[in-house]
């Protein structure tokens, strides 16, 4: 990832557990839908309701207010979306891969393929930024994003994002 240097990543710490943030359950290795829109649905989906009472609707008004503000297609197939709501208390992450690949905005203009969406309480900015750092971090191995397109399922997806994160 040559054109994307998130230097400021480097200063958080690494004793955040990715993996701890994710389940099986919200790992989608075979993304249906061939739009942002639908993409942010499918993902939201796997985490409301949840423990913390989410629905829907309000997830993807976070979600659609954050992509307003700038695409969180970062480039080399990747996006992240993520947002901030009031009544959580703990950070939540979904996966989502898509094979066919989506058009999310991008910053280099290539379809995104792999996804991860983060959820985090209002007053978490600290955690927050910490998550998406390493994210990005991890997702800097062309090997680990060549690994996920090709896994067999969720189960193998998260063996493979577990591995990863144990490495930092």
């Amino acid at each position: 990832m040559s054109w994307w240097n998130p230097s400021w990543a480097r200063g958080f710490g690494g004793s955040m557990k990715i993996i701890d943030l994710l389940s099986l359950q919200g790992v989608l290795p075979d993304l249906q839908n061939g739009n942002k829109r639908g993409v942010l649905e499918e993902l939201a989906a796997t985490l409301v309701p949840g423990p913390e009472g989410l629905d829907l609707q309000t997830v993807m008004e976070v979600l659609l207010d954050r992509e307003r503000l700038g695409s969180t297609g970062i480039g080399d197939n990747i996006a992240i979306p993520h947002g901030k709501l009031p009544q959580l208390s703990q950070l939540l992450l979904a996966f989502g891969r898509s094979l066919k690949g989506v058009d999310f905005d991008s910053l280099d203009g290539k379809p995104s393929h792999l996804f991860f969406m983060l959820l985090a309480p209002v007053n978490s900015a600290g955690l927050h930024l910490k998550a998406l750092a390493k994210i990005s971090r991890m997702l800097m191995s062309q090997t680990f994003r060549d690994n996920l397109m090709k896994a067999a399922g969720a189960e193998e997806i998260f063996r493979l994002v577990g591995e990863r994160d144990a490495e930092f």
